[in-house]
């Protein structure tokens, strides 16, 4: 009797962790597409993820409906994320990694001020996407909303497998990651597939940030340790890989449910630190980074 309580127990943490992981997956994932087209790491990506979960809490306060909610949120993001490279990253031109970084910093705090000044310092959420009714398979508790975010990730890592894959698109955009001269000369808008790249990572940031939002709290400074734990996940997988990316976030997320179910919940957060210090200096590639990859 124990022993089934132990494994319930232990499955539900995996479940929680795995919800929570493919938060994190998410926002690596755009991580990732930002750093394959243009090496630059986008720290505002933790709040195009609030940006979205916010966005989508103004649209069905004024009386929308929630599907039209969820839908603006995530464009809102990929808006923001355009405007990012617009305004900051392409005037930079060919600064090198750091001034680039540093841009994303400042841009993030912009962005951080202007939702406290539109929306305030309050705690919002979102209604459940379809009720909020539990699910209980073999004494395991499972939420609707769980299996929406496990259900939008996994068709995000589908849409994206096609898209670069089987579209010219795509084609273009893994070109200028791999030598953006060449694909100059072969006819490749690199400008237009950086500015793409932004605005895919702001739409997944924001997806991520629309899914939780019925989940957990969203707020103005939210993104800040979202932000990091997703750059955390990225690392862990590798950054540059998008298989990787997910799976880091997964790993990230179980283990820190793991820590915070069996150990001690104060230090769940030093999860995400602590990992990325191992992975620095044990393998600082991430579990499937390529072995020619550039460290930023």
């Amino acid at each position: 009797m124990r022993e089934k309580q132990d494994m319930t127990e232990l499955l539900q943490y995996v479940i929680t962790g795995v919800t929570v992981g493919s938060i994190y997956g998410l926002i690596a994932l755009g991580f990732v597409l930002v750093y394959n087209s243009s090496h630059v790491i986008n720290f505002a990506q933790g709040d195009l993820q609030m940006i979205g979960g916010m966005m989508a809490v103004a649209v069905l306060t004024a009386g929308l409906p929630l599907p039209i909610a969820v839908v603006l949120g995530t464009l809102g993001g990929a808006g923001v994320g355009f405007l990012l490279y617009k305004a900051a990253i392409q005037p930079a031109g060919n600064a090198g990694p750091l001034p680039l970084v540093v841009i994303t910093l400042g841009a993030a705090l912009v962005i951080r001020g202007a939702a406290e000044s539109v929306w305030g310092r309050g705690y919002y959420s979102l209604p459940a996407f379809s009720g909020d009714e539990a699910i209980h398979v073999m004494g395991v508790t499972v939420m609707p909303q769980s299996l929406w975010v496990l259900g939008l990730t996994a068709a995000v890592v589908i849409v994206l497998t096609r898209f670069f894959d089987a579209t010219k698109t795509g084609k273009a955009i893994l070109a200028t990651s791999i030598d953006p001269d060449a694909a100059t000369l072969m006819g490749i808008d690199t400008r237009r597939m950086k500015l793409l790249c932004f605005g895919l990572g702001g739409f997944l940031a924001s997806v991520a940030g629309v899914a939780i939002a019925p989940i957990a709290f969203t707020y103005s400074t939210v993104g800040l340790m979202l932000g990091l734990k997703g750059f955390v996940a990225a690392v862990l997988g590798g950054l540059g890989n998008f298989k990787g990316a997910v799976l880091g976030g997964l790993i990230l997320g179980i283990t820190e449910t793991m820590m915070s179910g069996y150990g001690a919940s104060d230090y769940k957060d030093a999860v995400a630190f602590l990992l990325i210090l191992v992975i620095l200096v044990f393998m600082p590639r991430g579990l499937f980074g390529a072995s020619g990859a550039e460290r930023v």
